[in-house]
Parts: structure tokens; C-alpha cells; sequence
């Protein structure tokens, strides 16, 4: 049975008539009387009543009818998908994202704007740490990911070399503190000064790239950082700290987590940064990625010039 012949049988049923269906469908009466024989003996059934002066649908016809409708509905509706899925517009994008990563405008940013482009496409978000998503990706069980450099170094990684990466923003780190730490009495605080304070940190295991940037801070700044207590997540990491148990170094966009008993301070150390970067495998070719990756590249153009409008464009006032 071909999806042709479901066609020619329509147009038969709704003219009733040969002649007048054939030329709707801009083909000879005898191709199509054929084409209409051939079905009925694919069927095992026949469809139409057939006189010199009118033709009728029969009982099994008219059953048929409704099904071939269907059917060819459902061609179409199938062939529309794969339209939408060659150009990017439907199908599933798995994404990645690190814990830090909802706490920034631009994620939000992103997503929101992605999903009313793009209603069709299923985006399946999954929260896990930086280097858990580059083998992820690496291993086709994620497409893109929100990462922080896994090796701690603001702007570059030694991560799997099939993927590459774009730059999205860079973020402050801040240091949480007890806010009846001494150190909190100042403006900012350089990485010298945690000398002996305990740390509250990552698990070494979690695959954060946060854990092995504040070990290369403090041996920049001339010693070994003391782990006095693990956690996995941030916000208990941040609850730790207003109970006491030490410091912490997190990425900038955690200030939003409001605790009593703890506050925030820059970091006076000029390299005390992380960014935010989307990985990919390298070299792949297909459109749900790219059009992701392009709307999140043209989000972070949009936010870092909105970020220099203030210091630009602001008037003075007297």
C-alpha cells in the first residue's frame, strides 16, 4: 500500500467521480483507475460501487475513508517533524549545568529564551558537577554543558580534547565568612590572610572546578589550604560556614543565598575568577546544538555590553 494510492482513494471518495478526481490530482483517468485496482487487491476489499453514470463508496469504503485520512495526517504530521528537527526546531537537547550555574541572569536568560523559540524542542536539564559533564558530553549522554573550568584556571581547561568551549561570563569568587570572623570587619580580603582558617570545601571526588582553584589561590599565596569539613552542596557549604566550622571560596553568583551569620567579601587577589563556559563536542554538525549555542553566545554579548553601559554611558549629575 503506498501513501499515493491513500491520496488517489480520497480524491475518488470526496468526487465521486473518476474523471473529475483525476483531474484534481493532474493525473490520466486510466492511471488512476489503476492505481485504485491495485489497492483494493492490496486490501482484499472493495471500495467503490461502480456504474457507467455515478460511482459510491462502499460500506468498506467508507470505513476505509476515515482510516486513510488518518493515515495521511499522520505522514504529513511525521514529515513535518523531521522538517523541524533538520532545522533545529524539535527533537530532545540534553544540557548539563553546575550547581552555580542557575544563581547567574544569563542561564535563566538563556533558557527562557530558547524554549519560546523553540517550543518543540524537549530541553532536559541535569545539575552535576564540571568534569562528571565534559565525560557526559564526551560520551553522547549530555550535548552541551554549563561548565567551570575543571582545572580551576579562570579562562582556559585541560578537559577531554574532542570537546571545545565558549566563553560565556566570568565571575568574581568571593570568600564566605562568619560574620564574626575577624576578617569580615574589612572590605576585601587577600588569600595571605586565611593562613591557619580552616576551609569548608567540595569534596575533592565532587569534580567541582572550584576545589582545585582555591588550592592553586592559596599556593600562589604561599600555603596549603587546612579542610576542616566536606560538603556537596553549596548551600550547605554556606551553612557550615554560619555555624563556624571555617571559610569557604565560592563563585560570585552564590551571594544570592542569604544566610543569617554569614556574609560575603571580595577576594583582593586580581586572579580570583571563574568562568562560566558552554561546552561541545568539537566539529559536530547538528542544528538543535548550534542553535542553542548560538543564542546563548548572542545572550553573553548582550549582557557584557549591558554590563558596560553603567561606566560608559552614565551622566554625572551635580
Amino acid at each position: 500500500m503506498e501513501l499515493r494510492h491513500l491520496r488517489y482513494f480520497i480524491a475518488v471518495a470526496e468526487e465521486l467521480h473518476f474523471t473529475r478526481a483525476a483531474t484534481r490530482l493532474h493525473i490520466g483517468q486510466p492511471p488512476l483507475s489503476h492505481a485504485i485496482q491495485m489497492l483494493e487487491a492490496d486490501i482484499g476489499a472493495s471500495l467503490f460501487e461502480r456504474s457507467k453514470r455515478w460511482v459510491r463508496l462502499t460500506e468498506a469504503g467508507k470505513l476505509f475513508l476515515q482510516d486513510a485520512r488518518r493515515i495521511l495526517a499522520l505522514s504529513e504530521q511525521a514529515a513535518e517533524t523531521a522538517r523541524r528537527a533538520q532545522r533545529g526546531e524539535a527533537g530532545e537537547l540534553r544540557i548539563g549545568f553546575t550547581f552555580s550555574t542557575p544563581f547567574t541572569p544569563l542561564f535563566a536568560a538563556v533558557v527562557n529564551r530558547y524554549r519560546q523559540q523553540f517550543p518543540h524542542v524537549t530541553l532536559t536539564l541535569h545539575e552535576m558537577a564540571s568534569s562528571r559533564q565534559l565525560d557526559a558530553i564526551t560520551q553522547r549522554d549530555l550535548d552541551l554543558g554549563f561548565i567551570r573550568p575543571p582545572d580551576g584556571l579562570p579562562g582556559e581547561t585541560t578537559a577531554p580534547e574532542p570537546l571545545t568551549y565558549i566563553h560565556l561570563r566570568t565571575d568574581p569568587l568571593l570568600l564566605v565568612l562568619p560574620v564574626a570572623h575577624p576578617l569580615a570587619a574589612q572590605k576585601k580580603v587577600a588569600m595571605k590572610e586565611l593562613l591557619n582558617v580552616p576551609f569548608v570545601m567540595y569534596p575533592q571526588h565532587a569534580g567541582t572546578g572550584i576545589y582545585p582553584q582555591i588550592f592553586r589561590l592559596c599556593r600562589d599565596a604561599g600555603f596549603v589550604p587546612h579542610v576542616a569539613q566536606e560538603a556537596g552542596e553549596a548551600s550547605t557549604i554556606i551553612g557550615l560556614v554560619a555555624a563556624g566550622c571555617g571559610v569557604s571560596v565560592l563563585p560570585g553568583s552564590f551571594d544570592r543565598i542569604q544566610m543569617e551569620g554569614v556574609c560575603y567579601r571580595p577576594i583582593a587577589d586580581t586572579d580570583a575568577t571563574t568562568s562560566l563556559l558552554l561546552a561541545q563536542r568539537k566539529n559536530e554538525q547538528a542544528p538543535l546544538i548550534d542553535a542553542f549555542v548560538m543564542l546563548a553566545a548572542q545572550e553573553a554579548d548582550a549582557a557584557r555590553r549591558m554590563a558596560s553601559v553603567p561606566a560608559k554611558g552614565k551622566k554625572k549629575t551635580f
